[in-house]
């Protein structure tokens, strides 16, 4: 197990190699490991993998590094949840750019039946303060899980009204798991740690630099059913975490305000262009999201004489165990080939055993 996970944080550090472009190696490869020892022919035959970054894969000085976050790992209880791996969080894996490597601190549930995100500005006033208590109170019994950044304003409001309300709340960080950033918040992440935590994609020691920000938005976005923006004026990290969910087919919320507020500004453009919808109080959100209907959609029982391959019933099998599952998560998971996948996905969708979702999406739609 440890030499597995040495391979795969070791291919989140290879230089020129971000998340969608590791799932393409490990579709084609097959596992983290597989990926260093592929001959360079072999990788010249991947799209999108040419000479020079065959050639840095193959050159990579990165197992030493990664060695020393195995020993991190251990030495401060943290998870590491491999994008193949049961237990990482899978509305995160249906997002193209998910981290191939996520790791996490805490007690918490990723997977739970409610995620949200809030995020807002740093510079948040007391309407904007107020709102995040009104809907945090209003949402409790729900018991939702709520994400954040961790950052200054609402980031921090959402998340100490959490504790507050003993609800499990999850800050996402743009650095390692070495520290706190700001060091302010390093007493409301530590009480984040019973019931929620923290997770980033970063590992120790990395560099503090303004880019790796958006990159944690995707996170925050991608973790979650929907994202709720109060306040953020037009520009700024809030604005692309609502625009990364919008991109995800997540739904996105938005607190109005008036025109001349500045730090309303972002949200007011927001429902403007109908990236997002209005949310002035808790019901909002809940009708929306259909909270109130807990009951599950039937799934579809197929005639006992239809002819289904071995192939074809390991497929539906895998799609009913994980639910929705994006064509390269299931590649990676059951170690058969994007080409050959393909293939059986078309013919099971023709058979009306599965359903083709936006953005190479599966779904299955029948159990055997």
């Amino acid at each position: 197990m440890e030499t597995k996970l040495l391979y795969q944080i070791a291919l989140t550090l290879i230089p020129g190699i971000g998340p969608v472009k590791a799932k393409l190696l490990l579709a084609h490869c097959g596992s983290a490991e597989a990926v260093f020892k592929e001959p360079k022919r072999s990788l010249l035959k991947i799209p999108d993998i040419g000479s020079v970054l065959a050639e840095v894969i193959q050159k990579a000085d990165v197992l030493t590094r990664a060695q020393k976050e195995l020993e991190f790992i251990e030495r401060n209880r943290v998870v590491a949840l491999f994008i193949g791996d049961p237990d990482y969080p899978e509305r995160l894996k249906q997002c193209e750019d998910s981290p191939i490597v996520l790791y996490t601190k805490g007690n918490m549930n990723l997977d739970s039946k409610r995620v949200i995100s809030i995020v807002g500005t740093r510079s948040a006033t007391p309407y904007g303060k107020e709102f995040c208590d009104v809907l945090l109170e209003g949402i409790k019994g729900y018991d939702p899980v709520i994400v954040s950044g961790l950052a200054y304003g609402i980031d921090v409001a959402a998340h100490k009204k959490s504790v507050d309300l003993g609800l499990s709340t999850v800050g996402c960080l743009a650095h390692g798991l070495e520290k706190i950033y700001p060091s302010v918040h390093l007493l409301v992440a530590t009480e984040m740690l019973n019931n929620g935590g923290l997770v980033t994609e970063f590992v120790s020691n990395t560099k503090q630099a303004a880019e790796l920000f958006p990159m944690r938005n995707r996170i925050i976005a991608g973790l979650a059913d929907c994202t709720v923006v109060i306040e953020t004026d037009h520009k700024g990290g809030s604005i692309i975490t609502a625009y990364l969910a919008n991109s995800y087919g997540r739904e996105v919320f938005a607190l109005p305000g008036r025109h001349c507020d500045k730090m309303s500004s972002g949200c007011n453009e927001l429902i403007k262009r109908n990236i997002a919808a209005i949310l002035t109080q808790p019901a909002d959100l809940i009708n929306y999201m259909n909270w109130e209907n807990t009951k599950q959609k039937p799934v579809r029982q197929l005639p006992l004489f239809q002819d289904f391959s071995a192939d074809e019933n390991k497929l539906i099998a895998f799609l009913n165990g994980r639910g929705k599952s994006t064509l390269d998560s299931i590649s990676i998971q059951t170690g058969q080939s994007v080409s050959e996948l393909s293939s059986l996905l078309l013919e099971l969708e023709f058979k009306g055993a599965i359903k083709s979702l936006p953005g190479k999406v599966y779904e299955a739609i029948a159990v055997l």
